[in-house]
């Protein structure tokens, strides 16, 4: 896929899927904007990015600051004078039993994860519509319909990136902006080799997820080709939502 002279944005880029996705874009010739808190790890993904010859820039950003949102979208806007694509991807969790879980550790998931996609989302769509469009996706997770104990403001979280995507998706369709999002299983981050085979074989795929397969998501999502393609859940997670599981 050809993204030259296109710009994107990427939350949570300083690693993991949101770096992943980030190379991918710049790999098709888009100019990238990485954010993230981590900022020496953010500044060393872009680094790496233009030293492969692509454009990339990193701009430090907390998604559930509302002003430095905006900074970060005029920061944007006054390097490339567009946006053409958005991934929300920074997220957090919080594991702890839900008797034990406090209201500010509560507000801080549910910020960082929903609000960060909102806010990013709402003031890109401005700068979106004054143009020919564009196209957002928001990441977030099979666990807005499945858990594991101790999930709940995590789980939570998601289901409520999953129903804005489609909300915004209805929202700023009149005015050219798609919005999908995209909910990955196990996507492995750390060393692929270290998995067992046993991790492998329970996936109806034949393997664990990589943050390469999320990049290409974003991308099929995101192109032009596919302007048919809003409000949309992706489910990438080499079936195992599907699988019927019992115990013998």
């Amino acid at each position: 896929m050809d993204y030259t002279s296109s710009t994107v944005i990427v939350t949570g880029a300083a690693q993991g899927i949101g770096r992943a996705v980030a190379e991918a874009y710049a790999e098709a010739g888009a100019t990238v904007f990485l954010s993230d808190m981590a900022e020496s790890e953010g500044a060393a993904a872009a680094a790496s990015i233009r030293e492969q010859g692509g454009q990339a820039y990193f701009l430090p950003c907390d998604v559930q600051n509302e002003e430095q949102i905006k900074h970060l979208v005029q920061e944007v806007i006054g390097t490339t004078g567009q946006i053409d694509v958005v991934i929300n991807n920074a997220g957090i969790g919080h594991w702890v039993s839900p008797y034990e879980l406090t209201v500010d550790d509560w507000d801080r998931v549910m910020n960082t994860n929903v609000r960060g996609c909102f806010l990013l989302s709402r003031e890109a769509g401005k700068v979106m519509r004054e143009g020919e469009g564009g196209s957002i996706v928001n990441i977030s997770s099979t666990r807005a319909h499945m858990s594991e104990p101790n999930s709940e403001a995590y789980a939570a979280s998601k289901g409520g990136i999953t129903a804005l995507t489609h909300a915004l998706a209805i929202s700023m369709g009149a005015d050219n902006i798609r919005v999908n999002c995209i909910s990955p299983g196990w996507i492995e981050n750390g060393d692929y080799t270290a998995l067992k085979s046993e991790d492998h074989k329970q996936h109806p795929a034949g393997r664990v997820g990589k943050p390469d397969d999320i990049a290409r998501a974003c991308m099929f999502l995101t192109s032009k080709d596919n302007s048919f393609i809003t409000g949309a859940e992706l489910v990438i997670d080499g079936g195992m939502t599907r699988k019927m599981i019992y115990i013998e």
